[in-house]
């Protein structure tokens, strides 16, 4: 999957709805843009980006930056439904010129078509499938100056008297559930920005997206190994992850993205000769923050007492070389401490979170956080409790703890119940002060579904162009706490509501506008 900066998330994206889709490729509608004769009439050439599947943008300079303006490019990306030969296996490409789309999808029966205005013509897989992302770069006139939707609707769409026009045009990024839901006799699309259209008939959603200036496309997940429990900080002009690596003998892979879906391992926080003398194991949940002047990563492991207490080891770059203290920051002899976190509030003062590693002896969880100092590298003050499970959703433990702050209060950002199962879910509490009182969500915000199983520990972060987005991770479906499955990652985007946050239509695993 791909990311890149997105604007303000007052809507959300979407990707494909797949209605009665084939998944077969048909040869002779499978083509890609860097065929001899995609180019069209108007003679600009469309040329297959080098190397990776990525959808997102490249880096190329607008005619709105400083210097001579460039010519004008078009970087076109399709959605996951895309018919393409396996000489391109890239989901974009970048055209010369101004290339365009006026959102027609033309339904073929088992595929579907769009026509770009340089000629090219990609199929779909599926009923009105069609999803591109046109970005463009230069000197290109007439561009948006910030991304929009074009929703077009297929002739089975249920209109409004007063709606001459089959399409919508909306500010900002919307998407869709990518499930085209019976009703009666009819049918109906969940889009992220609550708006439903219904269709003449059951299974008849023909709906398609055009997305214009939104950074490209991206689909879950975006790192598709085993990387539980992940850590993710915005650094600079990159994304730094980090995630659990258990007895592995180097601990804590990095991972570094300029746009939060394609992922590049840099090393690890603690290779093999220079973990934590303290430790002996169980390298869990690890989180890089940049507290005061520099950077911690906070981490779970077992201690050579045999207790799991938090870590904690400093350095000049999120990328490291991490020193540790040479002891555990928290520790408790009787009681196993894991899923550290650390927020820094609005007045500069550092905080640590964790949880008690109750279930593990029968007892409750609650969450805890306690002052620092200014470094980050010490306590300071007395701990506060947060949470605890106290809610049926819940089951015998709250973990992951991740606290953000917005709107003048602060979301605290957890799991609950069993990590191994469809149980596991994501909720939220918010409180006016790092240190509560905290007052909990109804239910959960993010839970099993579609593809994914059992999602959960997050992290919750601002993107470049300030919108809000959550990484967490989750089982594939169908290969749960199984050996040879683990937990991939995946990216999925947060709307602020007046008094709760939402992730809408996740965890998802369709084409989405890139964050």
């Amino acid at each position: 999957m791909r990311l890149a900066p997105n604007r303000t998330w007052t809507v959300l994206l979407l990707a494909v709805v797949l209605s009665g889709c084939s998944s077969s490729e048909s040869d002779a509608n499978a083509g890609d843009a860097g065929t001899t004769d995609a180019a069209g009439t108007d003679g600009g050439a469309v040329v297959a980006m080098s190397d990776s599947s990525a959808t997102g943008m490249p880096d190329a300079p607008r005619a709105s930056e400083s210097g001579p303006a460039q010519p004008c490019t078009t970087h076109v990306a399709y959605g996951n439904a895309w018919i393409h030969s396996s000489s391109h296996p890239s989901f974009s490409d970048v055209a010369s010129g101004d290339v365009e789309w006026d959102g027609t999808c033309t339904d073929e029966g088992t595929n579907s078509y769009a026509v770009l205005s340089n000629g090219w013509k990609p199929y779909f897989t599926g009923h009105s499938a069609c999803v591109l992302a046109l970005d463009h770069s230069g000197a290109c006139p007439n561009v948006p100056s910030s991304c929009t939707t074009r929703i077009t609707y297929g002739s089975t769409w249920l209109s409004a008297p007063n709606h001459p026009n089959p399409f919508d045009d909306v500010a900002g990024r919307v998407f869709s559930d990518a499930v085209c839901h019976g009703a009666g006799g009819q049918s109906y699309v969940n889009l992220s920005n609550g708006w439903t259209p219904y269709f003449s008939a059951n299974s008849a959603c023909e709906i398609s997206f055009r997305y214009e200036e939104c950074g490209g496309l991206y689909s879950n997940p975006v790192i598709d190994n085993d990387c539980p429990d992940p850590g993710v900080l915005r650094d600079g002009n990159q994304y730094v992850l980090t995630c659990t690596s258990g007895g592995a003998p180097n601990a804590y892979p990095i991972y570094t993205s300029p746009d939060l879906a394609s992922w590049t391992q840099q090393g690890h926080v603690f290779p093999a000769d220079h973990k934590p003398v303290w430790a002996t194991g169980d390298f869990w949940a690890p989180e890089i923050h940049h507290v005061g002047s520099g950077y911690v990563v906070y981490f779970s492991a077992r201690g050579t007492d045999g207790v799991l207490a938090v870590g904690a080891a400093a350095a000049p770059s999120a990328l490291g070389p991490f020193t540790d203290l040479g002891h555990p920051l928290v520790h408790d002899a009787s009681m196993g401490l894991i899923d550290a976190s650390e927020i820094t509030d609005a007045n500069g003062t550092p905080y640590v979170l964790w949880k008690e590693d109750g279930n593990a002896v029968g007892r409750p969880t609650p969450i805890h956080a306690q002052q620092l100092t200014a470094d980050g590298t010490a306590l300071g003050g007395a701990p506060a409790t947060l949470i605890t499970n106290d809610q049926p959703w819940e089951g015998n433990l709250v973990e992951g703890p991740f606290m953000v702050e917005h709107a003048g209060s602060y979301y605290l950002f957890y799991s609950g119940n069993a990590y191994y199962d469809a149980r596991y879910a994501v909720g939220v509490a918010v409180a006016p002060s790092p240190t509560g009182p905290f007052t909990k969500a109804g239910g959960p915000i993010v839970t099993t579904g579609g593809a994914w199983v059992g999602p959960g520990h997050c992290s919750v972060l601002d993107t470049f162009a300030g919108d809000t987005v959550m990484v967490y991770h989750a089982w594939k479906a169908g290969c749960v706490n199984t050996a040879g499955c683990g937990r991939v990652d995946l990216v999925d985007a947060i709307a602020w509501g007046t008094m709760w946050p939402g992730v809408p239509l996740s965890p998802s695993s369709n084409s989405r506008p890139i964050q």
